[in-house]
């Protein structure tokens, strides 16, 4: 694994992937009011392609019980009660949730219900929920930033029960070489410049690009998902493997997995 050194800025804001919770949190609250603004511009809107796709690999139906993990402001969650589930949305940053809250009306963070939101403040490593739980668990761009990836994995299969689904929407390895190049000069060199202009904390978005680069690849990824007790991994790529979707099945299972 490639890990770098920290900046002289103090916060983390370089990819190193033994993780600090309370850094990554810090920086994520330095960085929620414009988020999603963010996101929009550097994604040149694909990231709304890979939202839906996540949704439908969920396959979330009325009355299941969905957990989103690292929901941020919960913009990802909505998907699922769209479709008829009831949804958490959950993070360790309470600037991302409060900023959800607030978006959808609310105020302060009780952990009550919004506009079908229910939003949690919770750690990837400490689910503050029992066993057996949720219908489907899902995180999007959000495990890479967690410093224990197989505990994280081995907790979202304890919080799911026997035959739910497990959604990783995360970053992964382009699988034309040439576009690469294209992609790793845009990581490296124009995202730090384009996020300077847009975000309210720019300097998080050097370690955004780094730790992407950093990022296992699509079957490595799919080798610690089945490592973690999984069954059934499979992924399929998105924008040409820039975005990967991996899904799997917890063992016991009473419903099949089906495509991905």
């Amino acid at each position: 694994m490639v890990t770098a050194g920290r900046t002289k800025l103090g916060a983390m804001t370089r990819a190193t992937l033994d993780k600090q919770p309370h850094e990554v949190a810090a920086m994520f609250d330095r960085t929620a009011r414009r988020y999603d603004l963010v996101n929009d511009v550097i994604s040149l809107g694909q990231h709304r392609l890979w939202r839906r796709a996540t949704a439908a690999a969920v396959d979330a139906g009325p009355g299941e019980l969905v957990l989103d993990l690292a929901a941020g402001t919960g913009t990802s969650t909505d998907a699922f009660t769209g479709l008829g589930a009831r949804a958490i949305a959950c993070d360790f940053s309470l600037g991302m949730l409060r900023t959800g809250v607030r978006k959808r009306g609310g105020s302060g963070l009780s952990g009550g219900g919004v506009r079908g939101v229910t939003f949690v403040a919770g750690d990837a490593l400490k689910l503050p929920f029992p066993d057996d739980t949720f219908d489907a668990v899902t995180i999007s761009f959000g495990l890479r930033n967690v410093n224990d990836t197989a505990g994280a994995l081995g907790e979202m299969l304890r919080v799911t029960r026997p035959g739910g689904r497990l959604v990783v929407c995360e970053f992964s390895r382009p699988v034309f070489g040439p576009f690469d190049l294209v992609y790793t000069e845009y990581l490296m060199r124009l995202l730090p410049v384009v996020t300077r202009v847009v975000s309210s904390n720019p300097d998080s978005y050097e370690y955004l690009a780094e730790s992407i680069r950093a990022w296992p690849g699509q079957a490595e990824l799919a080798r610690l998902v089945a490592a973690a007790g999984w069954g059934r991994v499979a992924w399929r790529n998105l924008s040409m493997g820039i975005v990967a979707l991996h899904r799997a099945v917890k063992p016991g299972d009473v419903r099949q997995a089906g495509s991905i």
